[in-house]
Parts: C-alpha cells; structure tokens; sequence
C-alpha cells in the first residue's frame, strides 16, 4: 500500500499552501473557504470576536462600547492566522463565489462546518449589514516603511483605491474626492477622454506628462478659469495634508454616503513585522485607530495580524518607557491568539485525514509496532519537548509524519528567519507550515507504508527561500566527489537544527531526526551518521563540540549576522551616545569654574532624559536631546525653552538631526556589546581572528563619532534658563561654557552680594568659631570684606528653614567642600551647630 493511497484527500493536489491577501482569484477563494479547517481553538476565536462585534452593532450610541473595534490576532510564523484573517474577510462582506458551475456565499460554506446552532446564528446576524473589507498585507503596500507616519499613509493609500481613486498619488486622490463629492467626477473622466482619447484612469499616474490637458479637463468640469485651475493642479500635492483626523473624515464620509448600517472593516496582515521595534509607527497605529473609533462610532473595525500578542510587542518597543500606549491595548481589547495545537489541526484534517477504508490497517500497524515506534523516536538532551505517538488514534492523524515535527519545524521557521540566514520571502512569511508538510509528504508519497518521513525531506519547502551563501554551502557540497548523497542529507538536517538551543547536535538526536522508516536500524544508521559526520569535518562543513555537531557557514558572515541580531534598548544607546558626549568630545568635564568669582558648580549630566555616570544632585543639570530620542521631534523651541526653567533651570542641547548618528551608534553599540562577550581564549584562531578585526573597526568607528558628535554640538541649539542663547564658540567644551556662564549668571540672582571673596572659607569659619571673644566675632561680621549683605540675606534664609533642609539646599549647590563640606564631609550648617551654636538662634554670632 503506497503513502498516496492512505489519505481522503490527494497529498500532491494543488493547495495554497501560502495565504496571501491579494490572491482573490475565484479558485483561490473557494478553495480557502471549502478547506478551512474550524479547529477547536478557531472556534473560541469566533465565538470571542462575534461576541465583541455584536455587542458594538447592539449598541451603536454608547461610545464605551464603539470605541473597543479593534481585533488583535497573534500567531508564530505559519500558524494559519493570515488564512483566519482572510475568512473573516470573505465572511463580514458575504459576496457570492462562483467556481466550476457552483455559486455560494461565504456563510454557506460554514454551514457544514459548524455544529453550534447559536454560533451560526450569530455568524449570520453579523453578516446581515452591508460591509465592505479592505483586505491587505501592510508590507507590500508600503512605499517606505522609513516615515513616522508610514500606517497612516498606508490605511489612506488603501482607501482611495476602494474608492477608486487613485492609490499612489494622495494629492490627486483629493481632486478625485472634491470631485466626486460634488457630482463631477463623472464629468472629469469624460472631459479628459474628450480631450486625450483616453482614460483619465489609465493615465492619471503619469498625470505630471499630461499637465496641460489636466488643466484643461478640471477647468472644463468644474467652469473655472484657467488660471485658477493652473494654481490649483499646480499647487495640489503643496496643499494637501494628510492627518489622522482627516483620514478618519474622510471614512466617516464614505460610509455617511453608504447608509446609517453600512459598515467598512479593515484587515491588516502583518501589521507587527511592519511596525517592528518602531515605537513612532506604534503611536501611528494608535491614533488611526482611535480616530476612528471616536469618529466613525464602531462602524469602522480594524483587524491586524502579528507573529507576537500586542503587550509583547508594546514592551519591546525602544520608545515603550516614553510614550503611553495604553489607549491602543484598549481599543484591541478583543485579542484572539492561535497556538501551534491549531497549526497542527489544520495540518491533519487538510492534509493527513485519512481514507475511512485505511483507518483498520493503520491501526494494526500501531498495534505492532506501537512499543518500536516509542523507542525511536526518542532524544537526547534536549530542552523542549518532542512528543511520540501517543497511541492508535494519534498514529493515524500523523502519520507518516512523526508527532514532534509539528513543534520542531515550528521552531526551526522560527530561528532560521531571526537568525537571517533566509532571504526576503520566508521573512515575510510566505512559507507556511501546511506547505512545507505537503512538499515533504509529496516526496515519500510513492514509498510503501512503513516509511517515515525524515527531517530532511523539510529542506527543499524553504530551499529556495535561503541566503545565498547557505545554499551555496550545501550545492557545493552536493559537487563533492569525497561526500555521498546521505552526507548532503545530513548537512541539510544539521542546518535545520543549527539555530534551535533546544535540540543538541548528538549522534543519538541525529539518528532520531535521520529515521526513514518504522523498523529503521538505530544502530546501524548511528554507524552510518557517524562514518558521515567524520567525511562532513574532514571537509570543514560541520564543526564538532564535544558530543554535538554543527553546521558552518562562513564564519565572517555568522559575526557580522550575530553582531547585527545583538538586541538594544534605549537606555542602552543613550548610556554610550552620553559617554561619548561627556566623556570623550566634553573630555569628562563634570563642573564649570564660573568666571565672575572662580566658583566651581558642578553639574547633573542627561543625555536622552537617561543619567550619564554616577547619580549626584547637584544643583545644575546638563541635558543633551540627541536626534536618536523618542521624543526627538517633540522638542521645539518652545519646549526646549520651557524645559530649561524646570529645576532651578538647565542647559538644554538640542542637537540637529543626522541619519547617520543613529546608524553608526547602532553599529557601534551593538559590536561593542557583542564583543565584551566572546572574550574565550579557547575560541578558533580564525574566529578570534575576526573578532580582532571588528574590535580595530569599532575604534575607527568610535573615532567618527567622536568627531561626528562634537561637530554636532558646535552646532546645535543651546536653551538656559527659559531662553534660547546664541552660542559662537569654535568647541564643544567653550559652547557649554558660554551656556553655563549664562544659566549661573541669571539663576543666582544675588551672587552680587559677595564682594569679597575668602581663599579658604572653611579655614576662616573654624578661627571665627574658636575664637573667645562674641563680641569682637559680630563686629568682625559686619565689616564690609566679610560680605554683610550677603550674610543678612543668608541669616533671613536660616530664620525660616530647618536643618535638613538648609542641609539639602546648600550642599546641592556648592562645589568640591569650597563653602559647604569639609574633608570629613560636614556641612557649613553643621560646623555652625555643632560649635555650639543653637540652630534657629544665631543672632547672638550673627
């Protein structure tokens, strides 16, 4: 009995094995409808979703309830949820499908599927409105994923299209809006075929090659001269602003136009690999979404797929400790997660279900060999669990597969795409784990029942999809006269596991994940994978360590890939960007020696509102805000110079923008960080060899951005105390002195009081309080050299404070124990008290 015999339904036939949200073609449809698989867990997320969206339609005037339309689907990589997505699509606009004689709606597809009566009661009230869906992987609709506000481009990009107008040029979109909302769109299309000969359609993207003709149709339609015309075309793309508020205007507009119940659902695959560790397309995503929510009253929904839950994703973002996305999670409160159980259903009731005529035998095979089987598929040191068939009924859902592949390619998708040794296609997900299972059940279809189906046999569903230099490992391998057709086999198995911690290299796990047949000899083939694995190292195409094997690729590649996979967070580049500032470019500086009496003040040091070195409070604060801070773009002249008053007042730096900076601080910092780890004497020469080399870059690039950073602060924008201040120093060290001399000059108001300063304050302070006569103390203390003026104001001060805080006060503002600590770090207030001086009545010494 051949493996092609035993299943319901042909392993080989065609399948869309990759769900993509553009393929609408009616075989595709239908065939994404007829083959869905309601899973268990599928079902709670209906029930889930339905439950949410009901209760919005049930009660479309209370905005507690309107404002929660947002849907948030989590899955791993191939887990089935853009396929989830793509049926919600087809269901919320319920259109007739017609394919080979045949036409249904949507919800008639599920009919047959579901058993729960209220379920599909639900499904079908939820239908009954007139809803249209924009359906889209947010990827491939991007122009650039670069703007901040690059979501908000693309919802709009999408609209215009439903609406007809056009997608790629925003500006022209509105003219085609204005237009239609007047009546006159119909109009314009007909004056510019009457002018042209052709369809504004058809030409409106080369619209800047055909100017004149534009001018001339827009005068026509709307009785305007050419003048104004001319200015208007001339001037739309100038004129045209696009904001969240006038987006969510414009949906309210459209679905104003379609009826009180008409509803518009967007479905965004993708949306967390696009948005990545950018917390700015985050907040983009959140003001879309809450915009909408307001305006529209829960008549416009927004469904979005990523690979992570979106409080995951929240607390990964570099801007997550700055900007408060607590309105976001609010909005995608219904949250519907699939698992790999569901990855696993799918797979066994589209692909692995069984002819009823086979089930008997399949069992009986179990029967027998039931105890073998568990022995086989047995592993390791390993750090997951990889389960074998669990009995009869497990056996013939799987088979020929094994039970822990389900998981184990899971994971193997899951490293290979973070570990970048796979091109563009597979990191956008366009593998999934239903198509890789057909193309490895296609390849044993032919064999007789008993076989299984080894790892390698996975191989070529993501081969084509591999970095070239991976690839080109194994083809130049498969070329080796030395190696035979299982040594190739086996560097693609110990490829597969390269990245996966959990599944250690050994022979014994090799032998497990090599096994092509149910009475397969271990002993045997652990012979055999042995003899290959000595020919794999003799060739230098795997590496040994201790018991485990490894595959290698050209290790420069594998630095540079681990370098770049080093994971930062903001606190991490602010700490190095502020040590590169204040330690290298300002060479440490950590006071100022203020000119007007040689005072030294010492300062706080702020770099991204993240502390530079050990945290003192002293009296000044030197805060840098570097184009690499989230809230970069916030920081306008005016807060700048609000910002500088706060405290007592602060230097404020504001440094110009430059792309460059972030991208070599990145390089930089995370090289560095990469390097202070792999600091093993044991490690190959080649391999410490490569790491000398990037250390020698890192020094040169360290010097660049020395250089970069104090050209930068030469130019920045200096702020103090609540002004901003024209600095024309020619270094970095004389600007921030310049700005210093201006923030103490005007936030010590009354340092004119000292006319007379002491060359050793303390020193005097200790004679005055030994001395035996009060009298000629207070006599002494109201001579002019002893700063009488000064001394009233400070007597005053004392009068109204207490200790601690007289303590706190003075010692945050003066400098090195000049004024206010001696060596055993007494303040000045303390020397007073302790010589026996009663606080809070010193007017018999002063």
């Amino acid at each position: 009995m051949l493996i092609n015999t035993i299943f319901k339904k042909d392993i080989s036939r065609s399948i869309n094995g990759v769900v993509k949200a553009h393929q609408l073609d009616e075989r595709s449809v239908w065939q994404e409808l007829e083959e869905f698989v309601l899973t268990k867990e599928l079902d709670k997320h209906f029930h889930r979703f339905l439950s949410a969206y009901l209760n919005v339609l049930d009660n479309p005037k209370d905005p507690a309830v309107t404002g929660k339309m947002g849907v948030w689907i989590s899955g791993f990589f191939g887990s089935g949820k853009s396929h989830f997505l793509k049926v919600l699509s087809y269901l919320l606009e319920n259109k007739k499908h017609t394919y080979q004689g045949r036409t249904m709606r949507a919800v008639e597809f599920f009919e047959t599927k579901i058993e729960d009566a209220m379920l599909l009661g639900d499904i079908k009230r939820a239908v009954a409105p007139d809803t249209d869906v924009i359906l889209f992987n947010i990827d491939s609709k991007a122009d650039s994923k670069t703007g901040r506000e690059a979501v908000l481009a693309v919802f709009l990009k999408v609209l215009n299209e439903k609406q007809g107008y056009d997608g790629d040029h925003p500006h022209i979109a509105h003219m085609e809006r204005y237009l239609d909302r007047q009546g006159k769109l119909e109009g314009f299309h007909a004056a510019y075929r009457d002018i042209t000969g052709t369809e504004w359609v058809d030409e409106r993207d080369a619209y800047q090659f055909n100017r004149d003709q534009v001018i001339e149709a827009f005068q026509r339609t709307l009785g305007q001269s050419r003048e104004s015309a001319e200015k208007w075309i001339d001037n739309a793309e100038g004129n045209f602003s696009l904001t969240v508020e006038n987006f969510a205007g414009w949906v309210k507009e459209y679905l104003d136009a379609k009826g009180p119940q008409h509803r518009l659902v967007f479905l965004v695959d993708e949306i967390g690999q696009f948005i990545g560790t950018d917390g700015h397309l985050m907040l983009n995503l959140q003001t879309v979404v809450e915009d909408l929510g307001t305006l529209c009253q829960g008549r416009a929904w927004v469904i979005v797929t990523a690979q992570e839950e979106i409080d995951k994703i929240i607390g990964e973002l570099r801007s997550a400790a700055k900007n408060d996305f607590s309105k976001i999670q609010g909005r995608f409160q219904t949250r519907l997660s699939l698992s790999s159980a569901n990855a696993d259903e799918v797979i066994q009731k589209r692909l692995l279900e069984k002819d009823d005529s086979v089930v008997a035998d399949l069992k009986a095979l179990f029967s027998e060999k039931g105890d073998i089987l568990r022995h086989q598929l047995s592993f390791r040191d390993c750090g997951m669990t990889l389960k074998a068939y669990a009995d009869a009924d497990d056996f013939v859902k799987n088979y020929p597969f094994a039970p822990y592949q389900f998981r184990l390619l899971q994971k193997i998708f899951e490293v290979i795409r973070r570990a970048g040794a796979t091109g563009l296609h597979l990191a956008r997900g366009e593998r999934s784990l239903l198509d890789a299972f057909q193309t490895a059940g296609r390849n044993v279809a032919l064999k007789e029942v008993g076989v299984l189906v080894p790892l390698y046999e996975f191989y070529p569903s993501i081969e084509s999809f591999l970095d070239t230099t991976v690839k080109r490992t194994i083809e130049q391998a498969a070329d080796n006269p030395s190696l035979e057709p299982f040594d190739i086999k086996l560097l693609q198995v110990l490829f597969l596991i390269r990245y996966v911690e959990e599944m250690k290299g050994n022979v014994d796990n090799l032998v497990t994940l090599c096994l092509d047949e149910i009475d397969a000899d271990r002993l045997a083939l652990r012979q055999h994978i042995e003899r290959s694995l000595q020919r794999l190292e003799k060739e230098t195409l795997i590496n040994r360590s201790g018991d485990n094997y490894f595959f290698l690729t050209n290790e420069e590649r594998d630095v540079s890939r681990e370098i770049k996979n080093v994971e930062l967070s903001s606190p991490d580049e602010a700490k190095i960007l502020g040590e590169l500032i204040f330690d290298d470019v300002l060479k440490g500086l950590i006071k100022h020696r203020y000119t007007r009496n040689k005072m030294d003040f010492a300062f706080n040091r702020i770099c991204d509102m993240h502390p530079i070195g050990r945290r003192v409070e002293n009296g000044l604060t030197v805060s840098v805000i570097t184009p690499l801070a989230d809230e970069y773009t916030m920081y306008g002249d005016q807060k700048c110079v609000l910002e500088s008053k706060n405290d007592g007042g602060q230097v404020i730096i504001r440094l110009k923008d430059d792309k460059n900076l972030g991208d070599e601080l990145r390089v930089y910092a995370q090289t560095d960080k990469y390097l202070r780890t792999k600091n093993d004497s044991s490690l190959p020469e080649t391999t410490r060899r490569i790491l000398r080399e990037n250390a020698e870059e890192n020094r040169e690039r360290r010097q660049r951005l020395d250089i970069m950073l104090g050209e930068m602060l030469t130019e920045a924008d200096y702020f103090a105390d609540g002004q901003g201040i024209r600095i024309k120093a020619p270094t970095p060290a004389a600007c921030l002195s310049d700005a210093l001399e201006y923030l103490i000059t005007n936030s010590f108001s009354k340092m004119g009081y000292l006319k007379y300063l002491s060359q050793d304050p303390l020193k005097e302070i200790y004679a005055v309080l030994r001395t035996g006569d009060v009298t000629q103390l207070t006599l002494a203390l109201t001579m002019e050299e002893n700063n009488p003026q000064a001394l009233e104001e400070l007597r005053n001060y004392i009068e109204l404070c207490d200790m601690k805080h007289l303590v706190d006060d003075y010692s945050r503002f003066c400098v090195a124990g000049d004024l206010c600590r001696d060596q055993k770090g007494h303040t000045l207030i303390e020397v007073l008290h302790n010589a026996g001086l009663r606080h809070g009545k010193p007017r018999k010494l002063l």
